[in-house]
């Protein structure tokens, strides 16, 4: 009867703590923040659903293939990366991908303003512009003609490190999957202001929840980040993360279910001792 009353002062005890001090001290280190917005909602929409394809081909010819390239429609890089990556600061992303990841009302806005849309408006000013110079002379009509070109010429389907590699590899390493970024680091950090961190241990680092709320918006978390908001979709942002998962946590769905059974073997070692504890003691009274 003792021992019953000491483990139940032991619970109210550590249960008093538990719940008193360690939520507290997250929500002042880690306050609240507001899910991932897949919607954009920060942007006013674009009417996109009349884009013609044909005309955003030639908009795309006239404005966009001096810095990008569209390796599925043959058309190469004007500059090699470490040109490009000197001169930019990064490597411009080809665009054949570019509208399976990136969301449409977020790629017409980025298109028209890219430092609004990315929100590094604290960061890139006219004394340091924003490597790829906005385009407000568009109309809505003529996004919308680019955003259904991007879109005709996008495959339907990526893999999850094809969208890794298209949202994030002209910055960041995997070394874990010896892939390394495409921009030279000196450049990276002239550009950036700081060191592209690789993401082999990312998803450890941070957890799913955390990166669902970072990659689509890093503002939220890292006030000031050099990081762009790169407008990724739901699909592709789920994609990145599974990436970096299978990279840098594959183990983890063994190690949870190891987690259980040795959760399970304490259970029945405590009830296997309670019992032999109990045949002791009846054999001495």
């Amino acid at each position: 009867m003792k021992e019953l009353k000491i483990l139940v002062i032991l619970i109210i005890v550590i249960g008093a703590l538990y719940y008193g001090v360690e939520p507290y001290a997250h929500s002042i280190m880690e306050p609240k923040t507001a899910p991932a917005d897949f919607a954009f909602k920060d942007l006013k929409p674009i009417d996109l659903s009349k884009g013609v394809a044909s005309k955003g081909k030639d908009l795309v010819a006239q404005n966009c293939v001096a810095c990008h390239s569209i390796e599925s429609q043959k058309i190469p890089a004007p500059m090699d990366h470490a040109s490009a990556g000197a001169s930019f600061g990064v490597v411009p992303p080809d665009l054949s991908h570019i509208a399976s990841v990136i969301n449409p009302q977020f790629l017409a806005h980025f298109i028209k303003d890219p430092t609004k849309a990315a929100k590094l408006t604290h960061k890139y000013k006219d004394d340091h512009p924003y490597p790829m110079p906005a385009f407000a002379q568009f109309s809505d009509q003529d996004l919308a003609d680019i955003v259904a070109y991007l879109t005709s010429i996008a495959p339907k389907k990526l893999t999850d490190q094809q969208v890794f590699q298209q949202a994030c590899e002209r910055c960041h390493d995997i070394k874990y999957d010896k892939l390394y970024a495409v921009t030279d680091h000196k450049d990276l950090h002239r550009y950036l202001g700081s060191n592209a961190p690789d993401l082999s241990m990312m998803i450890r680092s941070l957890g799913r929840e955390k990166l669902e709320v970072f990659i689509n918006d890093p503002q939220k978390l890292l006030h000031g980040t050099a990081m762009p908001r790169v407008g990724l979709t739901k699909q592709a942002q789920e994609q990145v993360i599974n990436y970096l998962e299978q990279t840098g946590d594959s183990k983890r769905h063994q190690r949870h279910g190891l987690g259980i059974q040795i959760m399970l073997f304490f259970a029945v070692m405590t009830l296997l001792a309670y019992l032999w504890k109990q045949k002791v003691w009846r054999e001495v009274h």
